[in-house]
C-alpha cells in the first residue's frame, strides 16, 4: 500500500479513539464536580507523553520485525510461551472490545444527532455487527480509497472542530467558558486521577496496527511502515490533545444523553450541514474501526491454532479467502458483550484498557529483552525507547487492573486467565496426542504386495485444463484455485450426461478403487493403508498440501516410508481440504464411471465432547458434499488411542 492509503486505513482504530478518549477521561473526572475537571489538562498532557513514548517504541519494532511483528509475535520470540500467550490474550480481547466499543460509540454519535432511536441502540447496533460480519464472511476488504475517506473525513471533521473551536477562544483571549455546576459525589483524590488516565488512555488503542502491517507497505517497507506511524502518532496527539483543550475552553461537560464531540460540533456550527458531516465522519470511521478487528482478530487467531494453541478449524480459510472460523467468533462474542452492557460506550470502557496494554507491555518487554540479546548497531537507544514505552504501559495496565477491577476490569482479567489455561491445555492435548501416532519401527515395515494398484487404475489420466497432477518426477504439484474448480464443475455438469445407473447386483460386478487420505504418515494413516490394502483391491493414497514446499516434504516422507503405493498430491494453498478431495474424487469419477470408489479416511476416536471441537469432523463433510455422486462410497477406519497400549489421548487424522 501506498502512505496515503495506508495511513487512513491502518490508523482508523488509533484515530477513532479521540471519537471516546476524551469523553472517558471527562466522565470520570466530572464525579468530582469542577475540581474534578481542572484536572482533565494535566491528565492528558500525561496521557500525550504516553503516546508518544509508544510511538516511539513500536518504531523500534518495525525495525527489528520487518516482516510484521504483533504484540504475540514478539513477546513469544522474546519472552516465551506463556508471555506470548498473555499478550494473544491481550489482543483478543482487544479486538473482541474494539467491535463493541466502537459500534457503541458510532451509535452514540447517531443518537446524538437523531435522539428518537436512543431507545433501539442495542437492536441497531447488533444490526450493525451483522452487517459486518456479513460483509466480511463475503470476502469484502479494506482497500482504497473507498476506506480512506472515512478516517480522512474524520480528521477533517476533528480539526475543523478544533480550529474553530480556538478561533472562539481567542476572541476572549482564551479565558476558559466556566463550566455548568456538577455535583460531586466523590472527592477529588489520587485514585480519581488515576482512573481518569487509564480511561483516557483508550485513546491509544490501534496504535500497534501499524507494526503488524509492515509487509503491506510499498518498498521500504519497513521505512515506509515507520513514516506512516510516525504521521499516524502525530495526528493522534493533536486530534486529542486539541479536543481536551477545546473541552477545556468552552466548558463542556459530559452528558449522558450527548457525545462531547457533538457538543463542540453544536456551539461552533449549530445544527446544519456541518454538524451534519461531523457526526456521519464520525459514525463512519468507528464503524471502519470496528471492521479493521475483522481483519486481526482471526490472524491472531490463525497463528495461534498454527502454534497448536487453538483448534484448528481456525487454519482455515473460507472460499472467499476469509478466516471464516474467525469472524464468526469475533462477531459472537462482541455482540454478546455488546448486548450484556446495553451499548454503553461508558460501561464497556473499563474493560477495554486492561486488554490494551497487557499487550502493550509485554510487546514492548520482549523488545527490551531483544536488543539486550542483539546487540546491534544502536541498540541501547532503542533499547531505552522500549523500555519506556514498556514502564509507562505497565503503569497504566496496573491502575487500570486496580482502579477499574470493580466496575468490569475483573472480567477482564478473568477472560485473560481462562484464555491462558483454555491454550495451554490445548497445546497439551495436540502435544500429547502427536507423541501418541508417532509411528514406531514395526510401521515402516515393507508392507504386502496387495498394497500396489492395478496399474489401469493407479490414476486417472488428465483432462484437459485440469489443476492437479501427481507430485513426483515430472515436477511440483500444481495450485487448485478452489473457487475456479467450484465453477468449472457446475458448467461441466450442465453439459453432462445423466450419471450411470447404480445395477450392479452382484460382488463380480463392481470394481473398486479405494482413494486413502492421508494428511501426514501416523499410525492412524498406516491403519487406513492397512485397512485398504486388506480389501484386496487397488488403492491410491491422495494427500493435500497447502504449499509446494510442504508438498516436497511429505514426498520425501512418503519416499523413506518406501513408496509402495500410488501418491497424489493435490495442493491447495489456503488449507481448504474438502473442496479439493471433492474435485479430484470427481474427476477420478468422470474419467472412470464404471468403478466404484471408496473414499477411507483415517479418523481418531475421541472419548469427551469437547476434544471434539479440536478436530475438523472431515468425514461427515465429505459425505454430505458426495453424497449426489453414485458409486462413491465414504467410509472411516476409526483409530482408538484411548486406554489399553495407546494411552490415554486422541488426536486428529
Amino acid at each position: 500500500m501506498r502512505k496515503t492509503v495506508a495511513l487512513p486505513v491502518l490508523s482508523a482504530d488509533a484515530l477513532s479513539s479521540v471519537a471516546y478518549g476524551p469523553e472517558a477521561l471527562l466522565a470520570v473526572l466530572v464525579l468530582a464536580g469542577t475540581a474534578g475537571l481542572a484536572y482533565a489538562v494535566p491528565v492528558a498532557g500525561a496521557i500525550v507523553f504516553l503516546m508518544l513514548a509508544v510511538g516511539l517504541s513500536y518504531r523500534q519494532t518495525i525495525r527489528a520485525y520487518p516482516h510484521g511483528g504483533g504484540s504475540y509475535i514478539v513477546a513469544t520470540d522474546n519472552l516465551g510461551r506463556v508471555p506470548g500467550l498473555m499478550a494473544a490474550a491481550g489482543l483478543l480481547t482487544d479486538y473482541v472490545l474494539t467491535v463493541a466499543v466502537s459500534v457503541s460509540s458510532g451509535m452514540a454519535a447517531v443518537t446524538s444527532a437523531l435522539p428518537g432511536l436512543a431507545d433501539d441502540v442495542v437492536p441497531i447496533g447488533l444490526l450493525v455487527i451483522a452487517v459486518l460480519l456479513a460483509g466480511n464472511l463475503r470476502g469484502v476488504r479494506q482497500a482504497g480509497a473507498l476506506f480512506a475517506a472515512p478516517t480522512y473525513a474524520f480528521v477533517i471533521a476533528v480539526l475543523a472542530l478544533v480550529g474553530a473551536g480556538l478561533y472562539d477562544a481567542a476572541g476572549r483571549d482564551f479565558q476558559p467558558v466556566p463550566a455548568p455546576a456538577a455535583h460531586a459525589v466523590e472527592g477529588v483524590g489520587l485514585l480519581l486521577v488515576m482512573r481518569a488516565f487509564a480511561s483516557g488512555s483508550t485513546a491509544m488503542t490501534g496504535i500497534e496496527a501499524i507494526s503488524n502491517a509492515v509487509p503491506a507497505f510499498e518498498p521500504v517497507a519497513w521505512r515506509n511502515a515507520r513514516t506512516t506511524l510516525s504521521w499516524m502518532i502525530g495526528l493522534l496527539v493533536t486530534l486529542f490533545a486539541g479536543t481536551i483543550a477545546v473541552v477545556h475552553l468552552s466548558g463542556v461537560v459530559p452528558e449522558s444523553q450527548e457525545t462531547v464531540l457533538s457538543q463542540l460540533a453544536h456551539l461552533s456550527f449549530g445544527s446544519g450541514g456541518m454538524y451534519i458531516f461531523i457526526q456521519a465522519a464520525t459514525a463512519l470511521v468507528l464503524l471502519l474501526a470496528a471492521n479493521t478487528a475483522f481483519n486481526d482478530f482471526p490472524r491472531v487467531l490463525y497463528l495461534l491454532a498454527r502454534d497448536d494453541h487453538a483448534p484448528r478449524i481456525f487454519l482455515r480459510l473460507g472460499d472467499r479467502l476469509a478466516f471464516s472460523n474467525g469472524i464468526i467468533l469475533l462477531s459472537v462474542l462482541a455482540a454478546v458483550i455488546f448486548a450484556a452492557f446495553d451499548g454503553k460506550t461508558a460501561s464497556l470502557i473499563p474493560l477495554y484498557a486492561v486488554g490494551v496494554f497487557l499487550a502493550f507491555t509485554l510487546s514492548q518487554c520482549g523488545m527490551v529483552v531483544h536488543w539486550w540479546r542483539r546487540r546491534d548497531r544502536h541498540w541501547r537507544k532503542s533499547l531505552a525507547f522500549n523500555a519506556t514505552g514498556a514502564l509507562l504501559s505497565a503503569v497504566v495496565f496496573i491502575t487500570a487492573g486496580i482502579t477499574k477491577f470493580t466496575e468490569g476490569a475483573w472480567l477482564a482479567i478473568l477472560t485473560i486467565a481462562l484464555f491462558l489455561l483454555v491454550t495451554t491445555r490445548i497445546k497439551r492435548h495436540y502435544d500429547t496426542v502427536r507423541r501418541a501416532l508417532r509411528l514406531h519401527a514395526r510401521s515402516i515395515e515393507i508392507p504386502g504386495r496387495t498394497l500396489r494398484a492395478r496399474p489401469e487404475t493407479r490414476a486417472p489420466e488428465k483432462e484437459e485444463g485440469a489443476e492437479e497432477k501427481e507430485e513426483g518426477a515430472e515436477g511440483p504439484s500444481e495450485r487448485v484455485p478452489v473457487r475456479k474448480r467450484r465453477e468449472e464443475r457446475r458448467e461441466r455438469k450442465k453439459l453432462e450426461a445423466p450419471e450411470e445407473e447404480e445395477r450392479e447386483e452382484t460382488p463380480e460386478q463392481i470394481r473398486h478403487l479405494s482413494v486413502v487420505l492421508v494428511d501426514e504418515l501416523h499410525q492412524a494413516s498406516m491403519r487406513a493403508l492397512a485397512y485398504a490394502a486388506s480389501l484386496q483391491q487397488p488403492v491410491l493414497a491422495l494427500h493435500v498440501s497447502p504449499s509446494d514446499e510442504d508438498a516436497r516434504r511429505f514426498r520425501e516422507s512418503w519416499q523413506l516410508w518406501g513408496d509402495h503405493l500410488p501418491l497424489r498430491i493435490v495442493i491447495s494453498p489456503y488449507r481448504a481440504i474438502v473442496t479439493p478431495l471433492i474435485s479430484y474424487i470427481e474427476q477420478l469419477h468422470h474419467q472412470r464411471p464404471d468403478l466404484t470408489i471408496t473414499v477411507i479416511l483415517p479418523e481418531i476416536v475421541v472419548r469427551h465432547w469437547w476434544h471434539r471441537i479440536l478436530h475438523s469432523p472431515l468425514a461427515g463433510r465429505l459425505r454430505r458434499a458426495l453424497r449426489p455422486l453414485p458409486k462413491i462410497v465414504v467410509t472411516t477406519v476409526p483409530f482408538h488411542v484411548y486406554g489399553g497400549v495407546h494411552g490415554g489421548v486422541y488426536g486428529e487424522a
